[in-house]
């Protein structure tokens, strides 16, 4: 006898209890389904994966509640044929932007803050990320309605910062609170046009059952405020933490979903700090504002040239200057060498403000094409102001700084120089080179080492400009 019949036949037994099946209601239904993403690339799968098909990260997917309610909106939109229209009804005027109060947060922004615009702010603890929107907050208060919500601190915490950093207008909008339905009530009901979120790690949504920081959250909560973003034209500026690899904690996919991503470089210890931008839909990425921090905040630094470059009473050997280009705009940067017999088994290279591997590959193109060679020796380089140089035009100042300080000798007063160094031993050009020889032109200097490619038509007055094509012959330029 089958099973099924078996339990046909019992189940029709008069002296047994029939199980009872209670109606499904409101408080029974589910009222989310749950998907799975991956929290590396926002690859999402009806079913957890051991590898994410899209960019092969092992362990990543997270389980994601996605309200029901959304999910018959968005069948209902596309059953409506959408809301799409054509590029030629939509207005291409530029919208205008709100200036922040502070010039070099407007320079790394693009020219200040657009409606309905996502702006992501990581760095260390401690680095300032709370200071400088406290500030901008203020500031930005006193033009247009402005929210500052904290997830972090208490509202008298936040008061007393601002009296610390002399907030003047008084009108700014205060919110302590985590949960990121109420801030967008709050949002809503004062018609704010500035969201200031501190930070995203704190805050949580309740469409997702999982604790406040973790990858699912961290999505969710971001992706509200971005619909809102765009729904009510309101420019929102989040906070985030970063991890000890120095990126924003949380998914990869948080960076991909904002406008804007900024982050604060700084040296231990040091009192300056400087933001880039590494992803800016309304302006230049990698472009860079300077900070000096001071007993009352964040303040700007309008002339970073002068922070960057030592203030030597007589030339020393081991420093070169070089014109560095960080966004839009060149700036003067002393980069410094020291080299010296080897203290252990195998020479050491270690780069501060440069990449090691680069260090490597230069010190072997010196020796195979200028004759110069470093083994056995110890090659330490920094960057002056703790600046992270990523462009190729310091190759040249590097190479010159660490033949002075093998040779004990100091480069010429006044000289500055840049260019890349091929692996055949060639100087190559480099982009902007007139702008940056006017910048050194500018703050005095009267000799300039450059590509050959590089060298202006035009004279540009109080400056020397010496063009080099090939390595040995800048060395001969220098050295002599």
């Amino acid at each position: 006898m089958s099973l099924s019949l078996l339990r046909l036949l019992f189940n029709s037994l008069p002296f047994l209890p029939k199980p009872k099946h209670p109606k499904p209601n409101a408080s029974t239904m589910s009222k989310n389904r749950e998907i799975y993403v991956c929290d590396q690339c926002g690859n999402e799968s009806l079913k957890w994966q051991g590898q994410c098909a899209a960019c092969n990260a092992w362990n990543s997917f997270v389980a994601v509640a996605v309200p029901k309610a959304q999910v018959k909106q968005r069948a209902a939109l596309a059953a409506n044929g959408g809301s799409s229209r054509k590029l030629e009804e939509i207005s291409g005027a530029d919208e205008p932007r709100i200036g922040t109060g502070m010039g070099e947060f407007d320079r790394v922004l693009g020219g200040g803050l657009v409606a309905g615009s996502v702006t992501l702010l990581g760095g260390d603890p401690g680095i300032g990320k709370s200071t400088l929107l406290l500030q901008a907050a203020d500031e930005l208060s006193g033009k247009v309605s402005t929210l500052y919500a904290t997830g972090e601190e208490s509202l008298h915490q936040v008061s007393l910062r601002a009296k610390r950093l002399g907030a003047t207008t008084g009108s700014l909008q205060l919110l302590a609170e985590t949960c990121v339905e109420t801030v967008l009530s709050e949002a809503k009901r004062l018609a704010a046009k500035i969201v200031v979120i501190d930070s995203i790690q704190t805050m949580y949504t309740e469409n997702v059952e999982s604790s406040p920081g973790s990858a699912s959250q961290v999505r969710e909560a971001a992706a509200q405020l971005v619909r809102f973003a765009k729904d009510s034209a309101t420019a929102v500026l989040i906070i985030g933490h970063v991890t000890k690899e120095g990126v924003i904690a949380g998914p990869r996919i948080l960076e991909h979903m904002v406008d804007t991503v900024l982050y604060f470089e700084s040296d231990a210890g040091s009192r300056y700090r400087l933001i880039r931008a590494v992803k800016n839909r309304f302006g230049a990425a990698n472009e860079v504002g300077v900070f000096a921090m001071a007993e009352q905040g964040l303040k700007e630094v309008k002339n970073p040239s002068a922070i960057f470059l030592s203030q030597h009473a007589t030339p020393v050997a081991g420093s070169a200057v070089l014109v560095a280009r960080e966004g839009s705009r060149p700036m003067l940067i002393e980069v410094q060498a020291l080299v010296d017999q080897a203290q252990g088994m195998s020479a050491r290279r270690v780069a501060v403000g440069l990449e090691q591997n680069r260090l490597a590959l230069l010190l072997a193109i010196l020796h195979r094409h200028g004759g110069v060679a470093t083994s056995g020796l110890d090659v330490f380089v920094n960057v002056v102001g703790g600046v992270r140089i990523a462009e190729t035009a310091a190759d040249l100042p590097t190479i010159l700084a660490a033949v002075s300080s093998i040779r004990d000798v100091a480069l010429t007063t006044g000289l500055v120089c840049f260019g890349e160094l091929g692996l055949a031993g060639e100087i190559r050009p480099v982009p902007y080179g007139e702008e940056r020889l006017r910048e050194a032109a500018k703050y005095g200097f009267t000799r300039a080492i450059v590509p050959a490619a590089n060298v202006p038509r035009r004279t540009i007055e109080g400056l020397e400009v010496v063009g080099a094509e090939r390595l040995a012959e800048a060395l001969g330029r220098v050295f002599g």
